[in-house]
């Protein structure tokens, strides 16, 4: 079983269960004449599993990306809130964004391929590797001492998502299922306060969606890892999600518990169109 404790050490700095972590609001981005995002906002809580639907086109993946910093949007804020402090997201870096303990997956699996699963789940550590360049290099005392320590977590990742048979196989040569695995896992090695998770069963077979919903609802129910989901599969989403927003051409149009976006007269419009009965 995972240890919380151990896994996630970072959760002695996070907002209390039911807190706001992340707020967004009234955004916009805008490619030429194209709106991706008109106004949209949402408030997720800290501990929640919170998934973002809608039909394609609606804005999701550029809402994700507004919040971890690959896009800067025109107009709105993006807050995420800390124990400490309250940060805005808004301008800041991709880089220094993930430094503050915003991790995500993506749509399109975006590993190094050249390497092997262990090497990318490493990677995932840099954000809280300190070690100057020489003593890196060199191999000296310190370096060493450090990434035994931080090996130490990334074992614990790949026990939870049972990844020790495939551990010194370069990514290149795993099954679809088991590459989006490691992506997931590479996010969680960098020990987040929050999860932003792009489509993570897009492409999976039926098994290989169970498989990920249970890691998901894991780091969720067992470390108190607050996820922020895009996923296409709607009985996923509505089986796994505390709350739901709903996109529909940059703009949200619904929010609420499952059973009240299910229900929502403008969410079956989007998705079935007027004409339905």
């Amino acid at each position: 079983m995972i240890r919380r404790d151990y896994l996630f050490p970072l959760n002695g700095s996070l907002l209390a269960p039911g807190q706001p972590v992340l707020e967004i609001a009234n955004l916009g981005l805008r490619f030429g004449g194209i709106h991706a995002l008109d106004g949209a906002g949402l408030t997720v809580t800290q501990g929640a599993i919170h998934g973002v639907i809608g039909p394609n086109g609606a804005g999701k993946s550029s809402l994700l990306n507004c919040v971890s910093g690959l896009y800067r949007p025109q107009r709105g804020r993006i807050t995420l809130h800390r124990r400490s402090d309250t940060v805005e997201l808004v301008a800041r870096k991709p880089h220094a964004i993930a430094r503050l303990g915003v991790a995500r997956t993506f749509q399109n699996i975006e590993l190094f391929r050249h390497l092997t699963v262990l090497e990318n789940l490493m990677l995932g550590r840099h954000t809280r590797m300190s070690l100057a360049l020489v003593p890196a290099l060199l191999w000296l005392g310190p370096a060493r001492r450090q990434e035994i320590a931080q090996r130490a977590l990334v074992e614990e990742v790949i026990d939870l998502l049972a990844l020790q048979a495939v551990r010194h196989q370069p990514v290149s040569t795993l099954a679809y299922g088991f590459a989006k695995r490691v992506e997931l896992g590479r996010a969680l090695c960098m020990q987040p306060a929050i999860l932003l998770l792009d489509e993570p069963m897009a492409g999976m077979n039926a098994e290989e969606k169970e498989d990920m919903a249970r890691y998901i609802l894991d780091v969720n129910e067992l470390a108190g890892l607050t996820v922020v989901l895009i996923e296409h599969d709607m009985d996923v989403v509505m089986d796994i999600s505390h709350r739901i927003t709903v996109l529909d051409f940059g703009r949200l149009i619904a929010d609420g518990t499952p059973d009240e976006v299910r229900n929502d007269p403008r969410v079956i419009e989007a998705y079935l169109g007027k004409d339905v009965a």
